[in-house]
Parts: C-alpha cells; structure tokens; sequence
C-alpha cells in the first residue's frame, strides 16, 4: 500500500495533499514547484503579490472549457521524471502587463496524466485537501514507527535486544544492524537471501488492526469545515461540482441550479460503489492469485521436464556413444587381425629366403672349394652331380620368390563421412517433421489409487515427446467386464472418478489427442474399490436443525420435530451393512432407520414420502414405512446402548433390519432398485452414532414376527 500513499513528484510520503481535476493528488509543496507559467502568455508574474511562494499559493485552476483540464504540458524534467518548469520571477521594477495584453495566467500540469490547467486568482488553496489521504498517511506512518519500535533483535546478547533493522524472508529471523554484519553477512550462501523492513505492526494500515481509525463518523475526530466558510461543516453534497459544501454554499445560490444531495446518503452510495469496484479487483486479483500458482507449478513442471528430458537426452547420447565404442573395438579387430597376417606372410618368407640363402651360400663355398682341387679324375668324379645341385638351387629362385608376398600398405579405409554428416544433423525431431499424433500415456501406478467407492488415475507424457498434446481422454469400463466409456476430457493428467460400485473391479485406460488426431491407448489399469463401505454423515444435505459432531460419525438435532440427515455414500449395486449406536434416548421418541434418495424431503419423519424406505421405533415396537403406509409391527423397541443394524442387498433388491442382533421380521422391503443413501431422521431426544466399514453379518437371530 505504500507505493499508493507516495507523491509523484518528490517520492516520498504525502504532505498536505491536494486533489487535482483528473482525480490525482500532490503535496501542496510539489504543487508549488509544478505550477508554470503558461508559454502563451510570456510576461512575468506581478511583483506586488508578495514571495514568489505566496504568489504560487494564490494560484488557482480554472479552466479554458470549465473542465478543469487545459492542453500545455511542460517539457523540461525533473529527476524524478516529473515535467517542472520553474516560476519565473518578475524583474525588479517590472511594471503590469503591456497594455493590449491579456491578465499573466500560470497553469499546473499533473505530473502522472500529464493533463494541464489554468489557475485563477484563489491561487493553489483553491484545491480540495484530501483530508482521506492525509488520515492514512498519518496513521501508516504512526503503524510503522510503532513496527519499528516493536520489533526487536533475536540475536541480541544485550538486554534489552536492539531494535530490528531488517528480516531475512529465507532465515525468518530479525537482525538489528550489528547482528546482521555478524551472523548474515551478504556473501557465501547468505548472499541470496531477501532481507526486508521488520514486519508491519499490526495496528498499521494493512497490518490486521484499526489502527486507531476504527471509530464512527468523526469518532472524536474534528469534522472538516468549508473551505469557503470556515465556520460552517461540510452537510450537503454538490453531484454537478463533485464536491461537498455547507448550508451557506447553498444559501449564496452558487449551488442553486445544482444537484444537491445529502452528504451522508451519497457518503454510503459512493462506498457501496467502491465495494462493489473492489468485488470485481477481488475477484481478478484471486484469478491473479490463482495464475500464480498455476505459473509456478508450471516452473516447477518445466524444471522436472526439463531435468527428464537431459537425463533422456544424455541416455540417448550414451547409447550412440556405446555403440560407436563397440563398432570401434570391431573395427580394431579387424585391423590387428590384418596386420597379424601381414607379419605373419612377411615373417615366413623372411625364414624360407633366409633358409635357401643359407643353402645356396653353403653350395656355392663347397662349389668353389672342389674348383681349387688339381685333381682332374678326382673333380670328373663329382663334377656331374655338383653342375646338377647348382641348377637346381638356381632353379629355386624363380621369378617372384625374391619379391614381397604382401604390401606394407593396408587395404582398410573407414568411411566416416555420413556417420559424421549424421552426427552434425543430429537435432530434436519436432524442428525437423511435422506434428503427429501423441504418444502413448504412460500410467503412474505409484499414484493410481482407490477410496470407498471413488478411484483417481495419473499418468505423464512419456520424456522427449516431440508432439504437443491439447488434451486426455480416460476410459472405465462398468466395473463387470463390459465396455468402456468416457469418463474425462481435459488437459488435466490426475482425475477422481466418484460414485462407482463397492466391491468391483474397474479396468481404466488413457489416450492423447492434438489437431492431427487421438494417439494409442496406454496400458490398462485394474483397479478394485473398497469391499464395505466407509462413510458418515453428510452435513452439506442435512437439515439445518440436524447437529453433527465426532467427526460428522454423531447426529443429534435441535428440534422437536424429526429431521433427516442422509449419509456420504451412495449405493446402486452389491451387499452394504452399518450400525446406528443410540447413544441417548429420551421420553420415548420414534427415529427411523433406513434408506433414502438424495431428493428425500428432510422436515419430516423418514419413510413419509416416497423417496425414503425406513424402519421407525420406539421402546417397545418397531413399523416399516414408506410412502407414509405402516406395516409389519414388530415386538422390540430401543432404549439407550441398542444397536439398529440395516442391511441392503441390492443383488436381491431388499433391505432387512436388526436391533441388536435381532432381525426384525421378514425383509422389510424388496424390489426396490437405483441409488440409495443411507438415512435417519431424529428429534432432540436422540442422539445416535454410525459406525461403517462392517463386513455383512454371516450368522443372524431368528426373525421375529410381526404381530398380525
């Protein structure tokens, strides 16, 4: 609220503020500066008026249409960003104005629409002081000193504590200054926290209390006077002026042709008006207030989609790299396999060449050593087999046996190229394709559950979804196998579906959908409700004399008259039981027991309409009734500590009643079929508790027969 308590012009809070035409207000100070002579009328300001001060205080506004509004807007600026032009003084010994010349005028440009007026003679003091605002800037101001003084330092060795000069929002401590350079300094993980001014005191406005404003009209306070007559209170109300006047406004006749009104009536029109403005600023600032939350759950959700889809992303990113590791190892393997061969083919001929060398060398030495020999019979002897060995060593070295049998060079080249042209392609799909239908949902099961009869499903996108989604569709079946229907359109992804049956299986299943079409169904989900049925009394149907306490598990009433109170549950299939204990039971009322439709008249006796199937008692006897009609009086009536047990078996379509234990009579009605609540109706002599979640009795007494 402070912000609407500051002048425009100088920042700070209110000093004596007036209101302009256009419904703005300025301390009277900042008017003072605001107030320019008009560019029209270049002459200065008469001298003989006194201090330029007191001039600009005899300055008043009166309009060129007597709207109040004129059309020059200053065009210097102050720092504040406010349009000044200062007064200009008159010169010394300045005489009037040229003759010909019109009166020097001044005008006064409000600082936030930027409209401009002319003033007349009354000067500044011709403006309304707004004795509202200036209230409440007193008491904001007398509710912050007194914040100030109140609020102390938590940390404090000395006592009593300093006076607190900020609060950290994150620590939710006070700090008075010294404290604050010790224990909070702004560094290391302090230096995020919001420190703000101490707390509002609760008597200042907006702070919760009255701030000493909370008395009547005056409430003590002086009434505010004419300002025309200051001697006569403000009584009456001018609608053509827009402002209050005294019975002597009235009586001079400047107010005569005017609409005049009471100043108390239009005092409570014009604040029925504001509170009815503030209805609507209510209700859109809860609309704010709820986008809001829906903005931040949606940062939140942005947060935890954002961090799927890095950790979905840095998966994928993973997995290429995996493969492209084990493609390498692959690769490699072929090259060391190839290399091995090489080495090998390389090694052998290196070990065949190295033998015949050493062969043929060993050959030619003997060769030349049998040459030296001088003995012609002795060399003729061996000379045939030697020329024969010599040709054939030389036959060994055919061509390409002194020739590599393999290349250094391998004859291996990756074509990386496309793998790298694909990596450098490699982008999110939804830039690269058009929208497709959504994928499959994917069901949280860890959030899927069931409560009496009422079962809630949540499910999510699956991460890196590329395709947008503008709704759900979800799918039950009936509980019994049969075929599925819908049961929710929207965008929402949690959904409670009510009013199912006890003690059935329901199978559910979700899609997606977007302006290309429906997506897949998720998987089928099986849930069960509840076998027995937990529940109490509804407070929101009962009769308004009914009085519910334990949790809304008692009912008693106010009246003498029976009221009826229906319970929360609704049944239309399967076998349900629960008990009424009579906690107190008082010169022998008559409470009835039973079954209802949610449309049952709740002012009489139930079983009186023909919504209501019930059975009445009193100490000694028991009826069943429905559409007012009585039948199968019964011996055994209900004292206090009895126990009225009530059985529906919507398989068979009938309903039995016990008192404690004791079935009363034969079913007490049967073919009865639809939806049905559990009901009592009851006086003031009867209080009751219900007790459910009881599994169906097994073993019963014998019926007693109704009295013929």
């Amino acid at each position: 609220m402070e912000e609407e308590l500051k002048c425009p012009v100088c920042g700070s809070l209110f000093r004596e503020p007036i209101i302009l035409p256009c419904s703005h207000n300025v301390c009277l100070p900042c008017a003072r500066t605001i107030a320019v002579q008009t560019p029209e009328s270049e002459q200065h300001l008469a001298a003989g008026g006194g201090s330029g001060g007191d001039h600009a205080d005899k300055l008043s506004l009166h309009s060129e249409t007597d709207s109040g509004y004129g059309s020059y807007t200053p065009s210097l600026k102050s720092p504040n960003g406010v349009r000044v032009l200062p007064l200009v003084p008159a010169p010394p010994g300045a005489a009037a104005a040229p003759r010909g010349a019109g009166p020097a005028s001044s005008s006064l440009t409000c600082p936030q629409c930027h409209r401009s007026a002319s003033l007349d003679q009354r000067g500044l003091r011709g403006f309304q002081r707004n004795r509202l605002l200036e209230a409440i800037v007193q008491r904001y101001q007398q509710g912050r000193a007194a914040a100030a003084a109140a609020a102390k330092c938590q940390l404090c060795d000395r006592s009593p504590p300093e006076p607190a000069a900020v609060l950290c929002e994150q620590c939710e401590v006070l700090y008075c200054a010294a404290c604050q350079l010790r224990c909070h300094p702004a560094r290391g993980p302090f230096a995020k926290h919001r420190l703000a001014p101490p707390p509002a005191h609760p008597g200042a406005p907006g702070g919760g209390g009255d701030g000493g404003g909370g008395k009547g009209a005056g409430g003590g306070r002086k009434l505010p006077t004419c300002a025309e007559h200051d001697l006569e209170n403000y009584s009456m109300y001018c609608v053509s002026c827009r402002s209050p006047v005294c019975y002597q406004c009235l009586e001079e006749g400047k107010h005569n042709k005017h609409d005049v009104k009471a100043l108390g009536a239009m005092w409570k029109q014009h604040k029925a008006q504001l509170s009815q403005a503030l209805n609507g600023v209510s209700d859109k600032a809860k609309e704010a207030k709820e986008f809001l939350v829906q903005l931040k759950n949606l940062l939140q959700q942005i947060q935890e989609n954002g961090l799927d889809y890095e950790a979905c992303l840095v998966a994928q990113c993973d997995a290429l790299v995996d493969a492209l590791t084990r493609q390498k190892a692959k690769l490699l393997t072929k090259v060391t396999k190839e290399r091995e061969h090489k080495l090998k083919v390389v090694w052998d001929q290196i070990n065949h060449c190295t033998l015949k060398l050493r062969q043929s060398t060993g050959l030619m030495e003997y060769c030349l050593e049998v040459i030296k020999e001088n003995d012609p019979s002795g060399f003729l002897q061996i000379s045939d087999a030697l020329i024969k060995r010599v040709q054939v060593s030389q036959e060994q070295w055919v061509k390409g046996a002194l020739e590599p049998k393999v290349s250094a060079e391998f004859d291996l080249t990756l074509d990386s190229e496309p793998l790298l042209q694909s990596i450098h392609q490699l982008d999110f799909i939804q830039m690269k394709f058009p929208v497709s239908v959504p994928p499959v949902p994917l069901l949280q099961l860890e959030k899927c559950c069931t409560r009496n009869n009422s079962v809630t499903l949540a499910w999510r996108m699956p991460p890196l979804s590329h395709n947008p989604v503008e709704g759900y569709i979800l799918e039950l079946d009936d509980g019994d196998g049969g075929q599925f229907r819908e049961v929710y359109v929207g965008k929402e992804t949690l959904c409670t579906i009510d009013g199912l049956h006890f003690n059935s299986t329901y199978n559910a299943r979700v899609k997606a959908f977007n302006s290309s079409g429906v997506g897949p169904y998720s998987k089928t989900v099986i849930l069960q409700t509840s076998d027995v049925a937990w529940f109490t009394f509804d407070p929101s149907s009962a009769h308004r004399d009914i009085v519910l306490s334990n949790d809304n598990q008692t009912a008693t009433c106010n009246s003498y008259d029976d009221r009826v109170v229906l319970g929360t549950a609704a049944f239309s299939k399967g076998v349900h039981y629960w008990e009424l204990h009579v906690d107190r039971y008082d010169n022998h009322p008559d409470p009835a027991f039973g079954i209802a439709r949610i449309n049952v008249v709740k002012d009489m006796m139930l079983g009186k309409d023909d919504k209501a199937w019930a059975m009445y008692v009193d100490n000694n006897r028991s009826w069943f009734m429905h559409c007012n009609s009585h039948t199968n009086r019964t011996e055994g009536g209900v004292s206090k500590g009895a126990t009225v047990g009530v059985l529906l078996d919507l398989n068979k379509h009938n309903l039995t009643f016990y008192i404690n234990g004791q079935q009363q009579g034969p079913p007490a009605f049967e073919n009865i079929e639809g939806v049905f609540m559990p009901a009592l109706s009851l006086n003031r002599n009867v209080q009751v508790t219900l007790h459910t979640g009881l599994e169906v009795p097994q073993s019963v007494k014998q019926p007693k027969l109704p009295n013929n």
